[in-house]
């Protein structure tokens, strides 16, 4: 596939869909939840927000990797999480209605996060020669295009022919993770001359991120809110993010393919570490009474 055929025309099509299918399943009180949940809300966020990308940073200063497969990672941790957090929330019987106000919330939060962060990452890790230019406002208007844009539109069908939506959801899932498939598969075959050197470079980083950040916030949430199933829905939320959206800013915005690797790569090692906690979430179901959803006492 061409480059320019991907990057323009292909990647930003499926993430439409992908961010489309996620638009289907919310609703305005989704939003509205962090009333239900402010605790583990709270947590989600900081943790998503600010303890993924200061761990990401930490350990780029441990484990040294070439300019741009670091920024790759800056901008990976800057990401929010994607739709398959609500599905993963629901295999492990975590609170699905705090996993949807993560997601629609970080979402918003992280057209505005994403350009500082990836500035943070390209002056710390990229010679100053070698820095790509992003336009703040510029980079926030796209991002807004390519995500808030098509969540929009989903959730205006939602609301207003509700049993169309309900209709047209498995589909756009099942295209969506099609076109998740085929993007991750464009991008290794673009890289494929590298790839064994990148997977052996950004391999090791993906995986400790992605069981990193599932674990700290499973136990950090299960320690303050004592509640199993919005822990689960905090650790996944936290430990996986939408890296459709990292390849579509890195390919399409900032038109390095090599800032693309660490998204691709941890799409495909991010879902054994998200088994572990659908394992954790079904572990002890029999004897579990407490209910999946509860509000805040």
């Amino acid at each position: 596939m061409e480059a320019n055929l991907l990057t323009q025309v292909f990647l930003p099509l499926a993430l439409f869909i992908i961010m489309l299918g996620m638009g289907l399943t919310l609703k305005p009180a989704d939003f509205k939840n962090v009333i239900l949940f402010p605790r583990a809300v709270g947590i989600g966020l900081i943790l998503k927000l600010l303890f993924i990308p200061a761990l990401t940073f930490g350990l780029l200063y441990l484990i040294p990797l070439q300019p741009e497969l670091a920024v790759g990672f800056v901008l990976l941790a800057a990401c929010p999480g994607g739709a398959t957090t609500n599905l993963i929330t629901h295999l492990a019987k975590g609170d699905v209605a705090l996993s949807i106000t993560l997601t629609a919330i970080a979402s918003v939060i992280t057209v505005f996060t994403i350009p500082i962060l990836v500035d943070l990452g390209m002056i710390q890790f990229m010679g100053e020669g070698q820095m790509i230019e992003l336009p703040f406002f510029k980079t926030i208007i796209q991002i807004l295009l390519i995500t808030i844009l098509p969540v929009s539109i989903g959730m205006l069908l939602f609301k207003k022919w509700p049993r169309l939506a309900h209709k047209a959801e498995k589909p756009v899932k099942i295209l969506s993770a099609v076109f998740l498939v085929l993007i991750i598969a464009a991008v290794l075959i673009k890289e494929r001359a590298n790839l064994v050197e990148f997977f052996i470079k950004a391999g090791p980083l993906s995986l400790l991120l992605n069981l990193l950040g599932m674990l700290s916030g499973y136990y950090i949430t299960k320690a303050i809110t004592k509640n199993k199933a919005r822990s689960l829905a905090v650790g996944i939320e936290v430990g996986i993010v939408n890296g459709t959206l990292g390849i579509a800013i890195a390919a399409g915005i900032l038109e390095n393919s090599v800032m693309t690797i660490p998204a691709a790569i941890y799409s495909i090692i991010m879902f054994p570490g998200a088994m572990l906690l659908v394992y954790m979430g079904n572990k002890k179901d029999k004897s579990r009474k407490e209910p999946v959803v509860t509000p805040v006492q």
